[in-house]
């Protein structure tokens, strides 16, 4: 695995993920009380061998850097490991930002070709899964394929939504459709027993459904890039068109995966980590850990606080309060007879004296944290939040979405989002 190399695609905008990318890239964002979405295919890689690994970006990438270079130090002795941001850049050659996966990758080529490797892992920044990239590479090397493609089994209602494979009972793809209906779709279902999966398995997820992570051979990637000069996209663009051209092969994920690429989807993957006896997805696995900063933060304290089926964090505060169901992150605060239910909570970058509290009450203003007799169900308050006394955010109307950035606060998919720094006064009802 010395000889691959990770490339991590951070991804646009983020706008399916605002206002939780409003300043921050996507791989930026927040997870599981501690982590950050970067955590995950970074760690992928630390536990599979691969030590070289950048990270693309274009949006908001000032946190991710930080986060990265306080995180991981893979350079010990003489080694060449690293975790690197590369933030799109305009050039006399390349004046445009990154246009899509295979434009991103294409424009810091002359980089990745400097390295002296044999594949290239290229990876998504806003998935929630656990994979061996040795077993992938090893895959990859054994069918002698010039480009491996990680596919996911799905249903027929969750094939519609993604790029969809067909393949031989060998794993050569023949065809990729991107989000087909009707009889297309049916057109790609394949027995996947014959792919790994029982039988059982095989006949409810008979499609092969693109995870967009991808191992390249060296010099497939750099021909097709040279080959397809306007091509942006490896999923819609440059791996279809490299069927006629290459042997491409997938490589079964029959796991636990989840594209957190929108509020719902973020929501509901952070809160069901809380399941028991056992989540789906675990943090709590000593052989194959997810990495993250370390903060030397205190233990969390409860003070007469009711906590059930939920996550805290490091360094955090519940006074008599009631969590049912809910993630909450590092430094968390949380006043007396406060009830948080189904709620992510994302905790704060620093702590407030009691006497920097007391200063702000006096002056009529609200300490980070949720206030005395507050409720707060069904809510994502990002980082640094202030919520006042005896407010109550409960979708009272159940909306499904609203834009209140004045007020410090989004409706998606029914889900209240009280933004970074947000700040709700005292008895407020949303």
């Amino acid at each position: 695995m010395k000889r691959v190399l990770g490339i991590i695609l951070g991804g646009g905008a983020g706008s399916r993920l605002q206002p939780l990318t409003k300043v921050r890239a996507k791989p930026a964002v927040p997870l599981a009380g501690k982590y950050r979405l970067i955590d995950i295919p970074v760690s992928n890689c630390i536990n599979s061998g691969i030590s070289k690994i950048y990270c693309l970006t274009q949006f908001n990438s000032a946190s991710l850097n930080r986060h990265l270079s306080q995180t991981y130090n893979l350079s010990s002795g003489f080694g060449q490991g690293f975790v690197e941001v590369l933030a799109a850049q305009q050039t006399p050659d390349s004046p445009s930002w990154f246009e899509g996966t295979a434009d991103a990758v294409r424009k810091y080529a002359q980089l990745f070709q400097e390295w002296d490797v044999d594949e290239y892992v290229i990876l998504s920044g806003d998935q929630l899964y656990r994979m061996d990239y040795a077993a992938f590479v090893a895959q990859h090397r054994a069918t002698a394929a010039d480009i491996t493609v990680a596919a996911l089994p799905v249903n027929r209602e969750q094939a519609q939504g993604f790029g969809l494979m067909r393949a031989d009972n060998d794993g050569s793809i023949r065809e990729f459709r991107e989000k087909p209906k009707g009889r297309a779709l049916d057109a790609m279902a394949v027995d996947t027993s014959k792919l790994g999966l029982s039988a059982e398995e095989a006949a409810e997820r008979p499609f092969l459904a693109s995870m967009g992570i991808y191992v390249f051979s060296r010099k497939a990637l750099f021909d097709l890039l040279a080959q397809n000069p306007a091509s942006t996209d490896f999923g819609g663009e440059i791996i279809p068109t490299s069927l006629a051209s290459h042997q491409l092969r997938t490589y079964v994920f029959n796991d636990y995966w989840e594209d957190i690429g929108t509020i719902r989807a973020f929501y509901e993957a952070n809160l069901a980590l809380t399941a028991q006896p056992k989540p789906a997805f675990s943090f709590y696995d000593e052989e194959f850990p997810i990495y993250t900063r370390p903060r030397y933060l205190p233990p969390t304290k409860l003070l007469d606080a009711q906590v059930n089926q939920s996550i805290l964090g490091d360094g955090s505060i519940l006074k008599a309060c009631t969590v049912n169901h809910c993630v909450l992150g590092v430094r968390s605060r949380i006043e007396n007879q406060v009830v948080l239910q189904d709620t992510l909570m994302m905790g704060a970058d620093f702590y407030e004296s009691a006497e920097q509290r007391a200063i702000l009450h006096e002056r009529g203003g609200i300490p980070i944290g949720v206030g005395v007799g507050s409720t707060v169900k069904g809510a994502i308050l990002d980082k640094n939040v202030r919520i006042g006394k005896d407010v109550r955010i409960i979708n009272k109307e159940s909306i499904d979405s609203a834009e209140r950035p004045e007020l410090g606060f989004y409706i998606r998919n029914g889900i209240v989002v009280v933004v970074k720094n947000g700040t709700i006064p005292d008895g407020a009802v949303i």
